[in-house]
Order: C-alpha cells, then structure tokens, then sequence
C-alpha cells in the first residue's frame, strides 16, 4: 500500500470510528468471501462490516480517541462500525457467530468504553430498544393508570361516607 493511500485509509477509519456509535471488533479467520456477504446482509442497515488493517486500525483509533484497542488487533481482524441499534447489531454478530463457529468476537468500544467479548454478548443479549422503550411506557401507563384510579375513588368514597352518615342521623333521630 502507497503511503497516500495508507493516510487516506486511516483518514476513513477515523471517521467511521468517530461517526459510529459502537464498534465491535471481530476475528474472520477461514470465513468465505460469500460467509462474509451473508453477515453483511445480515446486520443491514444497522452497521458497516469492514475488513482493515491492523496498524492502520490502531492508528484511526488512537487519532479518533479510541485508545486501549491494541490487544484486540492480532490475527485478522474485521470491524463492524455500528451506526443504528446497537443492540441488534451485536444480536446480529452473535447469531453468525454460532451459526459460523470461525467468527469470533473480540470485543469493541461503545460510547467510548471498551467492551471484552463477553460484554459485546451481554449486549446481545438486551432487549431491543422499541421493546425497552415500550416495557417503560406501559410502566408510566400503569401507574398513571393506578393514580387516576386512586383520584376517581376519593369522589366516590366521600360520597359513600357521607350517604352512611346520613343514613346513620336518620337511625338515629327516628
């Protein structure tokens, strides 16, 4: 590689690393060129899969702020830059992972943390955001639900109270 094309390599690295929410860096060792197209398919519009150099990778990454990568850059070393649902993309990788034995998570950086494998799986294994976002409007709909409830029986049972009263008086005036 010419040392122009190197920078320029470096430069769109550095941009994805910084223009992506998480990245997940994984080992493609023994996966086919058409395997490698089927996980790209597979993780959609969510993230880019993209196969780089390391040092050129280790480069981007200390330029993009992203420093403690260096361990994970051994062997061959694929990154998915993670643009969309974070969690289904690390769902995505751990499907292909099991279906393809030979793809192997080494772990990642999201928001700026470094993430071991066994994190990029606990990820994996959340829910997806519209299913968490909607567990928590059905709890805020539930207790408000509870209050409205709780504001319509004090009405109901003033005016309980107050027929009991009245047919107290009249016991005990007959």
């Amino acid at each position: 590689m010419a040392r122009a094309d190197k920078a320029t390599a470096v430069a769109e690295l550095k941009n994805e690393f910084e223009g992506s929410a998480a990245a997940v860096l994984t080992e493609y060792r023994g996966l086919t060129v058409a395997q490698l197209k089927q996980l790209r398919v597979s993780l959609g519009e969510n993230a880019k899969f993209a196969v780089a150099k390391n040092t050129l990778t280790k480069i981007a990454a200390n330029e993009a702020g992203m420093s403690g990568l260096d361990d994970l850059l051994t062997g061959p070393t694929a990154i998915a830059f993670v643009n969309g649902d974070v969690v289904e993309a690390a769902k995505g990788l751990r499907d292909f992972a099991k279906a393809n034995p030979l793809l192997v998570i080494k772990g990642g950086v999201l928001d700026g943390k470094k993430l071991d494998a066994a994190e990029i799986t606990k990820l994996a294994d959340l829910e997806s955001r519209e299913v968490l976002l909607a567990k928590l409007a059905g709890a805020i709909k539930a207790k408000q639900s509870a209050a409205a409830a709780m504001f319509a029986a004090l009405p109901t049972n003033m005016a309980q109270l107050a027929d009991a009263l009245r047919a107290k008086r009249e016991e005990a005036g007959e």
